[in-house]
């Protein structure tokens, strides 16, 4: 199984490839809740989730939506 970096909120972890960025979501305790997703500074639509890969260098950032005030 071949393993990619990528730099994940800051730091840079390691996964395995191939990777989407909901098996991403998964992979850190994120699926199914409501999160923004930024690719190398690119904002994803929630649909977009889904088919979007995850490729060896990029620089992911998520935030997860809460609620509040």
């Amino acid at each position: 199984m071949h393993r990619m970096t990528i730099t994940l909120n800051g730091t840079k972890r390691e996964f395995p490839e191939p990777l989407t960025m909901a098996d991403l979501l998964q992979a850190v305790g994120l699926a199914g809740k409501p999160v923004v997703v930024e690719k190398n500074q690119l904002a994803l639509l929630p649909r977009e989730i889904g088919e979007t890969s995850v490729a060896e260098g990029d620089v992911i950032e998520i935030v997860q939506i809460t609620a509040g005030g």
